[in-house]
């Protein structure tokens, strides 16, 4: 039972095997049918009378994978989670590289995306809206975190997810395929509904509270924007991923074109901002015209964000 407690807790040691570790019945039958290879599964005696469970484990078995039923309280002392689920699977996993993005249209870039929960966010959102790769440059929390797998709901079975080293390596790698750069800024952006996605674009995301650096901010090709009529100052990252992504599908699917200007840089966007980015956190409102509504940024600062990229409630 060592070895998986350090499966679940350690990031190098579930590099060095190529693995993650799936918890619960529904995320091990997304895993099967994805046509992961299911290392070992280890089921608590509450789970042994679960249908989702014995259901799950009669496919491990029949596909010639190992069971392992546990004595009670073991799963308490190795789970990563509070409340675990009876059941716990080691399945083969290894990062993309960066031959996944040929042919590809749409991808989301993870800048220092810390919080485990929003990444796993992005990813789902990613599979959701047909998205075909996610990058997490350095500083990003390992896509194999437990929380992180939980979150993506099994999304991370299904998008090529691909460690991407260095912003600086990864961005080159992307323009030298043709893809558009895009940010997410607090102002001076094209509104995201005018801007044409109907190319090769990568959409970069980053921290959730400092955002995007200025320098790099300034190097992409084009800043967009998404209008907030509310009083709420920001939108999560993965919420703002949503949107951008899900607009991205309605002009593709639909052959639907932008209102307005197609692309370029917006002139200026990176100056007066008070916040982040892509990904980061909204500044204070503009300052306009009293009395009229201001864009403001669309990416939230975390009340408590992670100090390091592989926490979260999860050591690494």
């Amino acid at each position: 039972m060592r070895w998986l407690r350090q499966l679940l807790r350690k990031r190098g040691a579930r590099s060095a095997e190529q693995v993650v570790v799936v918890e619960g019945a529904e995320l091990l039958s997304v895993a099967i049918a994805a046509g992961a290879d299911i290392e070992a599964v280890y089921v608590a005696p509450e789970g042994a009378d679960n249908p989702s469970v014995v259901d799950v484990t009669t496919r491990v078995l029949d596909g010639g994978g190992r069971v392992f039923d546990l004595a009670p309280g073991v799963m308490e002392r190795i789970a990563s989670t509070v409340t675990p689920q009876p059941l716990l699977a080691v399945v083969s996993y290894a990062p993309a590289g960066f031959d996944r993005l040929d042919g590809a249209t749409l991808v989301v870039v993870c800048v220092d995306v810390r919080d485990p929960g929003n990444l796993g966010t992005v990813i789902r959102t990613a599979d959701a809206a047909g998205v075909d790769a996610v990058i997490c440059c350095d500083g990003t929390v390992d896509p194999t975190n437990p929380k992180t797998v939980r979150s993506t709901a099994g999304s991370l079975f299904h998008v090529p997810v691909i460690e991407g080293g260095t912003t600086t390596a990864t961005l080159e790698a992307l323009t030298s395929r043709g893809f558009t750069t895009v940010a997410t800024v607090v102002r001076d952006g094209i509104d995201y509904t005018e801007f044409d996605w109907n190319r090769p674009v990568a959409l970069v995301l980053g921290n959730e509270a400092a955002g995007l650096d200025e320098a790099l901010t300034g190097a992409l090709d084009a800043g967009v924007t998404i209008p907030m009529a509310g009083r709420a100052e920001s939108l999560n990252v993965g919420v703002s991923a949503a949107v951008l992504c899900f607009e991205a599908l309605r002009q593709r699917r639909t052959g639907g074109r932008p209102g307005g200007q197609a692309g370029g840089r917006a002139s200026g966007r990176a100056s007066g901002q008070a916040g982040g980015q892509a990904g980061g956190q909204a500044g204070g409102p503009d300052a306009t015209t009293p009395g009229t509504a201001s864009a403001r940024s669309t990416m939230s600062p975390m009340n408590q964000v992670p100090d390091g990229p592989d926490q979260g409630g999860v050591p690494a």
